[in-house]
């Protein structure tokens, strides 16, 4: 762990060295990389060098106990090298956790769909309220909801809604929701009380930079059509929806949430961005089988992750084992509760392959 530790301490110098270089001071994608690098190991050195301190203090306290010191002296260094210990075991706690290896997409905005899968008109209903939850969990922690695509049933549900969250460290606390949500309940149309099991699928993509995937005019097909509402018909007469069709790939995504024809490709192509950078993203973890065992729930989304059971007012996420009765406060977007659990697991199981 040590030999990390020097290693990440050696880095941060020479990242401060090249931040000085007035070759890399006037390119400003290198400037900004390299500053985001060094920003991103600042508190590892840091406390790796309040580390080393205290074990210099330690060693100097053990030492002088070999000298010949009077018992009120003895027993203050004593008192000393006891602070040390605990002060040492703390900073060394602190260290594994800092180089539990960092998801890059942590700090990014998130582009979420949700689709109504298995039980038709309540399936739908269900993907609305996971919306409404997810809505309110970016309002408690002042982040912004803008929605880019919604297929809506009418009643109140949606076959599909896209949307994307803003705010810093979204996709730290969401991506955890990727897979299949499972609802069982008493549908409204039920008149023989019996509980339904519906399921939605939720997708977590981290908004990708321009810089971070290459995707060229040339490869983007781009078809504009009217803008329809729920059954198909026409709310907008001019041409102002958009469909971005990534030819390499095969990544389609429309838009005509807004009346501009302009707005809506922005948001396109912030979907499409996304979603081809998840594709590649995708397949390079491919290659890591182990790594994306250790995830606690970034990988199938067909995976099925939770279960809502109203009757009950219970959640039960699969994947820890996590069992809460407080249905109806999740549902009002108090999800903290299950999403630290979840980061808690995730970063244990990285954890455990530092110390090994």
């Amino acid at each position: 762990m040590f030999d990390k530790l020097q290693a990440v301490e050696d880095r941060y110098d020479r990242l401060n060295e090249l931040l000085s270089d007035p070759d890399i001071v006037s390119d400003s994608t290198k400037l900004r990389d390299y500053s985001k690098e060094q920003s991103a190991i600042a508190e590892t050195v840091e406390v790796y060098r309040e580390y080393k301190n205290a074990q210099t203090q330690y060693k100097e306290a053990k030492e002088m106990l070999d000298d010949k010191l009077d018992p009120d002296m003895r027993e203050m260094v004593k008192e000393e090298i006891g602070e040390l210990e605990d002060q040492l075991e703390d900073l060394e706690s602190r260290l594994k956790i800092l180089l539990v290896p960092k998801d890059p997409n942590d700090d990014k905005n998130v582009i979420m769909e949700i689709r109504g899968a298995a039980g038709g008109d309540e399936a739908a209903l269900f993907a609305g309220d996971l919306y409404r939850m997810y809505s309110r969990f970016a309002e408690a922690h002042n982040w912004k909801t803008d929605v880019i695509e919604a297929h809506s049933t009418g009643l109140g549900g949606y076959k599909e809604i896209i949307f994307i969250i803003n705010g810093n460290g979204a996709y730290s606390k969401l991506k955890y929701e990727n897979g299949a949500h499972r609802v069982q309940r008493v549908p409204e149309t039920e008149s023989g009380g019996r509980i339904h099991t519906s399921t939605a699928t939720v997708a977590v993509l981290p908004e990708a930079e321009e810089v971070e995937v290459d995707i060229h005019e040339k490869d983007i097909r781009v078809d504009t059509f009217a803008s329809s509402g729920p059954g198909g018909q026409s709310v907008n007469t001019t041409m102002s929806a958009v469909r971005l069709t990534h030819i390499p790939t095969g990544v389609v995504v429309s838009c005509q949430d807004e009346k501009s024809q302009i707005k809506n490709k922005e948001k396109a192509m912030k979907v499409l961005r996304a979603r081809v950078y998840d594709m590649f993203r995708q397949e390079a973890q491919a290659e890591y089988d182990a790594n994306r065992k250790s995830a606690v729930g970034t990988g199938d989304r067909s995976e099925r992750i939770r279960t809502y059971n109203f009757p009950q007012n219970r959640v039960t996420d699969h994947r820890i084992g996590l069992t809460i009765q407080k249905l109806d406060q999740i549902l009002e977007g108090k999800l903290d509760e299950v999403i630290d659990a979840l980061v808690i697991e995730d970063q244990s199981k990285k954890l455990e392959s530092v110390e090994e």
